[in-house]
């Protein structure tokens, strides 16, 4: 059995010899030595390049997100401002009808008067604007004054009295009454009148067969009014005939002045629609 002696230097011996075998293996491959890793930003040497991980692995740090910049706040629409204005408004004056205080009548009052100093200013700038704009003017084609007004009048029934004068070289009036029709018996005489002085020739046409005094000359409807498209069951009709082309012109149903027969006879022969409004 060996001594503790012999088992020291034993000992010793094997420490010795696990030294040596250390110290005569081939040192690790230096960092030339190892794969070319990119190691940029965002890339560990660590992992890419001492571990070897091998191709499946990533090497990339994930990168920080972004920071975004905040999104300007969009502005209100005038529309959508105009109707919370609105709103407001209206919420004012019912808290103030429901819950009369004096808080809240003097709210709702107070805001009203800024509202109505709003509109205030915009009808300023309107008219300004109409003023320095003559095309937006449209008091310059029917004034409202009450001399503009008449010299429009004037101008505009001597345009009016030269179509009549010349309007029977080409038109005629159709007239349909009724003997039961108590609107025929004003209406008649209006038609009559219009016709004598402008040198119409009328076609009266009674539709139940009676007569009339104002055109003793009339004729029974023979189912005229049908043809021409007009409404069957009401009298007075008075319609203008246009015989260069063949073609009836309803006027109007009922009872009408002599200047507004006149009137709706010149601009059916003489404005096209939406020259004359």
């Amino acid at each position: 059995m060996p001594t503790p002696a012999i088992s020291r230097t034993r000992r010793l011996t094997a420490a010795c010899l696990i030294a040596a075998s250390l110290l005569s293996a081939p040192l690790p491959a230096a960092a030339e030595d190892q794969p070319n890793v990119q190691t940029s930003d965002g890339q560990d040497p660590f992992y890419c390049a001492e571990r070897r991980l091998g191709y499946w692995f990533y090497c990339t740090r994930p990168k920080p997100p972004e920071r975004q910049e905040p999104l300007p706040e969009s502005q209100p629409s005038a529309t959508s401002r105009l109707d919370a204005i609105t709103a407001e408004l209206r919420e004012l004056k019912a808290r103030a009808i429901l819950e009369p205080s004096p808080e809240n009548v003097t709210a709702y009052i107070r805001f009203q008067r800024r509202q109505l100093d709003q509109a205030s200013l915009f009808s300023d700038v309107w008219q300004r604007a109409i003023w320095q704009e003559p095309d937006l003017d449209y008091t310059l084609q029917r004034p409202v004054s009450t001399l503009g007004k008449r010299a429009w009048q004037d101008n505009r029934k001597t345009e009016r009295d030269g179509v009549m004068a010349h309007l029977s070289e080409r038109y005629g009036l159709f007239y349909f009454f009724a003997q039961s029709c108590g609107a025929c018996e004003v209406m008649s005489p209006i038609v009559q009148s219009v016709a004598q002085t402008w040198h119409i020739t009328v076609r009266a046409v009674s539709t139940d067969g009676g007569p009339s005094r104002h055109f003793p000359r009339y004729t029974v409807e023979t189912n005229q009014r049908q043809r021409m498209g007009l409404d069957p069951g009401i009298t007075p009709a008075v319609v203008l005939w246009d015989a260069a082309k063949g073609q009836a012109i309803p006027i109007g149903y009922g009872v009408m002045s002599a200047d507004e027969l006149q009137d709706r006879i010149y601009l059916l022969t003489s404005k096209e629609a939406g020259r004359d409004y």
